[in-house]
């Protein structure tokens, strides 16, 4: 919790610590529901510690917010007893906070512990507010994220004015639930078959995803030597869709394919084995060093494949904004998988709704126009171009391809929706009206994956 309050990420170094504590099983997972629920409904849990401390929590030390945060969410989010909840985080209080601290988190879980959250509720969430305010404290997120969703509800046509207010609340429960652990089965490197022998399951609607239900991914051998990774099922169908959309262009050679903003090489990954299965090249490309590094790192196994086919995996760093000049019309397929700010993926990333201002679109809208207008003019006349982000911000998705296009003559704009149904399985009716698809964590049980396709005319 303090690390994550000094910039650091759940996701990342709380795997660390429980490496380093030793901790699997039950412990793991109680100490991963602590943190991430904790983080999760803090927009709660602040305002009930308000109440309960008597004060603003302004005027309360950071390390002993962080313990009544824990301790606010063992009374009112699990299932721990109210005197264990207390009597440890008094402990920890005073391990980790002083003695003086002590006192304090103790009165303040005291009272808390004396309603449940729905009462609790009833107290924090203001009379005269409106659906989408309600919704917003109900569920802890920012009131402007869930203005925005709703919004983006409206604009992909995932919603009705008379069904928006419920379908509101089901995104924000849903970002509130912990995500299932998704596998990609790498196409050509290992089956989904093969990984249900180490205790995973098929996903119902994506082919090359499985489920872990239990257990650490690492452990999987398939995992460890790069054949497998943890990817949402989301976010396979991006790359899927991208390899599978079909292209409009007299043959010339084999196709060459660009990730363009390829880091950390998640999707990379996956196309990368998909471009060995239909003997293309692909050139994945990131801007920053470290991350390029894990883009190679990700595709080390594949590398060796595609080596021995006589084919190409290059790794580059450099900025996606160059390529349409340095390589005009060079690629048959690209990928714009552009930096947005993740509000699709608020499940599995808790600590990101308290980080991300309104003010972040302004730059991310500037850097995702030119990105994606680099990608059309790096395209070959009828090659194809999936524009995707992990937001279904109507700013980062929508607003975005239809500026770029507005200026294009050159480009049409694709339904994706029949290609997403043709790489997926029983999604038919749930993708929207179209042409773009909009995935939703509360419908398709993945990540908020948006995407856009696009083709060149030749």
């Amino acid at each position: 919790m303090r690390s994550i309050a000094s910039g650091g990420y759940a996701n990342l170094d709380l795997p660390k610590e429980l490496r380093q504590r030793r901790l699997s099983g039950r412990d793991a997972a109680f100490a991963t529901e602590l943190t991430y629920g904790a983080t999760r409904l803090r927009g709660i849990y602040d305002r009930i510690i308000e109440i309960a401390a008597d004060r603003p929590i302004a005027r309360i030390d950071g390390g002993v917010l962080d313990t009544l945060r824990l301790g606010a969410h063992q009374l009112l989010g699990m299932r721990v007893p109210p005197h264990a909840a207390a009597d440890t985080s008094v402990a920890l209080a005073r391990q980790v906070n002083g003695a003086g601290a002590a006192g304090l988190v103790n009165a303040v879980l005291r009272r808390i512990s004396e309603a449940d959250l729905e009462e609790w509720l009833t107290r924090i969430v203001p009379a005269d507010a409106d659906a989408t305010t309600k919704a917003a404290i109900q569920h802890s997120h920012p009131e402007w994220i869930a203005k925005a969703l709703r919004q983006a509800l409206l604009g992909h046509g995932a919603s009705t004015p008379a069904t928006v207010d419920a379908d509101l609340a089901a995104v924000l429960a849903a970002d509130n639930a912990a995500a299932e652990v998704n596998l990609v089965a790498r196409p050509g490197l290992v089956t989904v078959e093969e990984l249900a022998v180490d205790g995973a399951t098929a996903h119902p609607h994506v082919p090359t995803a499985a489920l872990l239900p239990s257990g650490e991914p690492g452990q999987l051998a398939a995992v460890r030597d790069g054949r497998a990774a943890v990817q949402d099922a989301g976010s396979q169908v991006v790359a899927l869709t991208l390899a599978a959309a079909p292209l409009v262009r007299a043959a010339h050679g084999r196709e060459r394919w660009l990730d363009l903003c390829a880091g950390p090489g998640g999707k990379a990954g996956l196309l990368a084995a998909l471009a060995i299965e239909q003997r293309a090249d692909l050139v994945a490309n990131e801007v920053q060093p470290h991350r390029a590094e894990l883009v190679a790192a990700t595709l080390r196994v594949a590398s060796e494949r595609a080596e021995g086919a006589g084919l190409t995996l290059e790794v580059r760093t450099g900025d996606g904004r160059d390529y349409g000049v340095d390589e005009p019309a060079a690629y048959d397929r690209i990928l714009i998988d552009a930096p947005c700010t993740g509000l699709g993926a608020l499940r599995r990333r808790p600590e990101a709704r308290w980080r991300r201002q309104p003010s972040d679109l302004a730059a991310l809208g500037s850097l995702q126009r030119e990105l994606l207008a680099s990608a059309l003019d790096a395209l070959a006349p009828g090659g194809v171009a999936v524009y995707a982000t992990c937001s279904p911000h109507l700013a980062e998705t929508t607003f975005v391809v239809g500026d770029v296009l507005k200026k294009r003559s050159d480009i049409e704009h694709l339904d994706a929706r029949p290609v997403v149904e043709e790489v997926t399985c029983g999604w038919g009716g749930t993708l929207g009206a179209g042409p773009d698809v909009q995935l939703w964590p509360h419908v398709h049980g993945t990540d908020g994956m948006f995407l856009a396709l696009l083709r060149k005319q030749g």
